[in-house]
């Protein structure tokens, strides 16, 4: 069998960063853990980091080193935001099933957002509450891919740290993308180009300092965004694993102002 040119050894390797964890037992009124079925044999989980059942909700896709759990202590600032947060892993992370493969990382997010009604019924939430949803770093492809596909159902994408180019992210990787490939949508490549046919609210948050994706994907994304309705926050000595902590006022307000200017 043929393996895609994205899902060989060396570009998983070098493009996600696998942690493993387990769920809790027991759900309780401000977590729930679960699963939500992708593929035939593969199941992605999540933590549903609760503020009150019918209070409005942040679907989050994180960055390549992390997992659901890691947003325990940073989950309470969304709260103050208005929301509840909704941070899904990717195969092979956390209790997730499988393993890791680029090719997978739009459709699955994909499939977990056709889900997303009974994962939060499952959970104790009011049905239909206002959707928004969010991306941090390799999260933005899957948040922008989802946004792009789903405006009816969503207020509005924030990207934070999100890259623009992945030719110019992935080359700090190792990893070289074909040209065959480079105009396959379901593929974590081209997010200025999708953001282009997106038409709903968005705020870019980027570090200035950011060395690893540098602030000018974030501008170019904000640029090339086909909404009228766009914000862009550059947070000063802000890198890129740190950019909600140097200034975490500013960048809070940011959120909660986009979030209730929405509802």
């Amino acid at each position: 069998m043929n393996i895609h040119p994205l899902d060989t050894r060396q570009v998983i390797n070098n493009l996600f960063h696998v942690r493993k964890t387990i769920p809790n037992e027991e759900n309780t009124d401000e977590i729930a853990d679960g699963s939500v079925q992708v593929d035939d044999d593969i199941s992605i989980g999540y933590r549903l980091y609760i503020k009150h059942s019918s209070a409005p909700v942040l679907l989050f896709f994180h960055g390549n080193g992390e997992i659901a759990t890691d947003y325990g202590g940073i989950a309470p600032f969304y709260h103050t935001a208005g929301l509840s947060l909704l941070v899904v892993d990717y195969r092979g992370y956390g209790w997730s099933d499988g393993a890791p493969l680029t090719t997978k990382l739009l459709p699955d997010a994909e499939k977990v957002f056709e889900q997303i009604d009974s994962i939060l019924s499952d959970s104790g939430v009011v049905p239909n509450r206002p959707l928004f949803i969010m991306g941090r770093s390799l999260g933005s492809a899957p948040a922008i891919y989802v946004a792009m596909n789903n405006p009816d159902r969503l207020k509005g994408l924030i990207i934070e740290s999100g890259y623009a180019d992945a030719p110019s992210l992935f080359g700090r990787l190792g990893i070289r993308i074909p040209k065959e490939v480079e105009d396959d949508l379901t593929l974590p490549i081209g997010n200025a180009e999708k953001i282009k046919q997106m038409t709903i609210p968005l705020l870019v948050i980027h570090g200035e300092q950011d060395t690893l994706i540098p602030v000018y994907h974030g501008e170019k994304l904000h640029e090339h965004a086909g909404t009228n309705d766009k914000r862009l926050l550059i947070i000063p000595d802000a890198g890129h694993n740190n950019v909600s902590f140097v200034d975490i006022r500013r960048y809070f307000d940011a959120i909660k102002q986009f979030v209730d200017g929405l509802l």
